[in-house]
């Protein structure tokens, strides 16, 4: 007796597993939610060279908007612990904006140069661009947007606020400027290799 109702619970356990997933994947699909790696983002890295997102295809991506002169800013160096530790299964992508109480005001060589002599960034870093607003660009509209990314909402409130998504290009979550980026609600998203 004892087993048959144990039967009956784990059954009952796999069957709301089994439908959670697959609700989770029907919403996608139902909102017609196209993939990161769907969308066409024209960005130019801190150097100068288109980026080709197709590259990183089958990573986790964390999307970053930075800047130099804010209260976060020591967060470029666990960033970059981050970076070294997960690197082959996240990519970080900065992304300076000079949208927040004008704290990114340098040029790209500046910015560059401040991100290499105090932190040594060797993640990836994009030209400027704006989180919000008339301007916004194409990837964060995608980001902010539930119509684009499927799952939700959301405003750029600040500095180094985080975006995490899937190997498949898919928004996993939103991180505001508090959540450090070595902490276990981002860590808990990788694997230690």
């Amino acid at each position: 007796m004892i087993q048959r109702i144990l039967l009956v619970i784990i059954f009952i356990v796999i069957t709301f597993v089994l439908l959670y997933a697959y609700q989770k994947v029907k919403i996608q699909s139902d909102v017609g939610t196209k993939s990161f790696y769907d969308e066409s983002f024209e960005v130019i890295d801190i150097d100068g060279n288109p980026i080709d997102f197709q590259e990183f295809k089958g990573k986790k991506l964390l999307i970053v908007n930075v800047a130099s002169k804010c209260g976060f800013t020591p967060q470029y160096e666990a960033l970059q612990e981050l970076h070294e530790k997960y690197q082959e299964q996240l990519t970080i992508i900065g992304l300076p904006c000079n949208q927040f109480a004008n704290q990114e005001p340098g040029s790209l060589e500046e910015i560059k140069e401040f991100c290499s002599l105090n932190f040594g960034v060797t993640f990836l870093m994009t030209e400027k661009v704006d989180v919000k607003g008339e301007n916004q660009h194409p990837i964060y509209q995608w980001l902010t947007s539930k119509e684009k990314n499927g799952l939700k909402s959301s405003t750029v409130k600040w500095n180094f606020q985080k975006y995490i998504l899937d190997e498949n290009g898919y928004l996993i979550d939103v991180f505001y400027s508090m959540t450090k980026p070595m902490s276990s609600k981002i860590t808990k998203h990788l694997s230690e290799k």
